[in-house]
């Protein structure tokens, strides 16, 4: 099975991803980045990565690890503490810096953790390299010495740089908005508030007290009812809820209504006005026919934000992303960012005057059912036969009024049924069907 997976390398903190593991993927990191001419380690000139992390307490001896291996490689670290991932993208791409080490599991549970990796320019490695490092873990090799070893520096200015790249974003004040933001008890707690109340709005924030363990418990955009009541009880404009990286943008309009990542790019692609957006193979089938009625294009990709990315490069399109949050807006940033996406949302807000409700009705939500059928075999999954004909037999009685989706997780062990329908009941029924087979066949 890849250690990649399509977001990181990511398990249970010191039983899957370990101390030792952590520190031979950033040595591996730094000598395939070196040998695909990335950077050049010298004693006169040592390459240079920027280390941050979310609030779990594995965090700690991870970065540790993760510090050493590249110290060790000959490669000086810039060490910004708890960061949302998108900032460890930025600080990369701001500075030159020559690769970035992002340590989270974003919205998984507590006990697990991950390492991302972003090289020069603050992108996201792809497939190859990502492979190319997982090859290499453990290798023998000649190890610098003296003054050919890296150095760590606590960059103290990395909080400060983010922040004003993202007000920096703006072009309207956000005054006479309320908001409540829930920051998971993640890498979001004081710069998620901060970053908001600067651009003018009033801020309630909850779930914004890290202790080390708390991340993503009961909270943030996986666990929206604390912020749905807090809003009704604040009488607030909207809520945002971010992950444990905050990477993510989940909103929630005054009534309480959960506004997801698809209703949030549709706001933002017909503000924008552009002629094409890209999403994923989740995105809701009312997007896909909300922007074909605006006459905007609709480009899927993979799940996952850095595919997005390569579409969005590829193509030189402004705006994508996917239903789960992760918004990616190029002219502001490579990779998904939660604080940036909501700061655009509530822009729109503050200069159409229109409450978020009203924005939201640009695109009528297909019942969506999502099905996750845990203790399976998902590697079997392209293979079997039983499963595939499941799928096209609902797919042909749903026509164009629905779709089957049908995939493995990309960063849990399950294998994920969707189904949207015109009809809910249909879809709750063909999804059952679907996951009753899967559950059978691969079990």
């Amino acid at each position: 099975m890849a250690l990649f997976g399509t977001d990181g390398v990511r398990g249970l903190a010191n039983k899957d991803l370990t101390a030792e593991l952590a520190l031979d993927l950033a040595v591996a990191a730094a000598h395939i980045l070196a040998e695909k001419g990335v950077f050049q380690s010298t004693p006169a000139h040592k390459p240079r990565a920027i280390v941050g992390q979310d609030s779990r307490a594995s965090g700690e001896f991870l970065e540790a690890a993760v510090v050493a291996g590249l110290l060790s490689a000959g490669v000086d670290v810039y060490r910004v503490g708890v960061l949302p991932t998108p900032a460890i993208a930025h600080l990369v791409a701001e500075s030159g810096a020559d690769l970035g080490v992002m340590i989270s599991a974003s919205h998984n549970p507590m006990p697990d953790n991950g390492i991302k990796f972003f090289a020069k320019g603050g992108g996201k490695l792809d497939d190859a390299l990502e492979a190319a490092i997982e090859a290499r873990l453990g290798e023998p090799w000649e190890r610098p010495t003296g003054n050919g070893v890296g150095r760590v520096v606590d960059d103290q200015s990395a909080y400060e740089q983010y922040i004003y790249h993202l007000l920096g974003s703006l072009n309207t004040s956000l005054h006479g908005l309320k908001v409540v933001v829930d920051c998971a008890n993640g890498a979001s707690s004081e710069v998620a508030p901060a970053v908001y109340r600067r651009a003018g709005a009033e801020v309630v924030a909850i779930h914004n007290a890290p202790n080390g363990w708390n991340i993503n418990d009961g909270c943030g955009s996986t666990h929206m009812d604390d912020l749905i009541a807090e809003v009704k009880k604040q009488g607030a404009d909207l809520g945002i809820a971010h992950d444990g990286d905050a990477d993510r943008c989940l909103a929630v309009d005054a009534n309480g209504n959960v506004v997801d990542g698809d209703f949030i790019l549709a706001i933002l692609a017909t503000h924008m006005k552009v002629p094409a957006v890209v999403g994923t193979v989740m995105s809701n089938l009312g997007f896909v026919k909300a922007m074909e009625g605006t006459g905007i294009k609709v480009e899927k990709t993979a799940v996952g934000d850095r595919y997005v990315l390569e579409n969005m490069l590829a193509n030189n399109h402004v705006l994508g992303g996917e239903q789960s949050g992760h918004i990616i807006l190029r002219e502001h940033a490579n990779t998904g960012d939660g604080v940036l996406t909501a700061l655009q949302l509530m822009q729109v807000m503050a200069a159409t005057k229109k409450p978020l409700a009203e924005l939201a009705s640009v695109m009528k939500r297909f019942p969506q059912v999502l099905i996750n059928v845990k203790e399976v075999d998902k590697s079997k999954l392209d293979s079997a036969e039983k499963i595939a004909a499941s799928i096209a037999a609902h797919e042909a009685a749903l026509g164009k009024s629905g779709r089957v989706l049908v995939r493995a997780s990309g960063t849990e062990s399950l294998v994920r049924v969707m189904v949207e329908a015109e009809d809910l009941t249909q879809a709750e029924k063909i999804a059952a069907d679907i996951a009753t087979v899967v559950k059978s066949e691969l079990k």
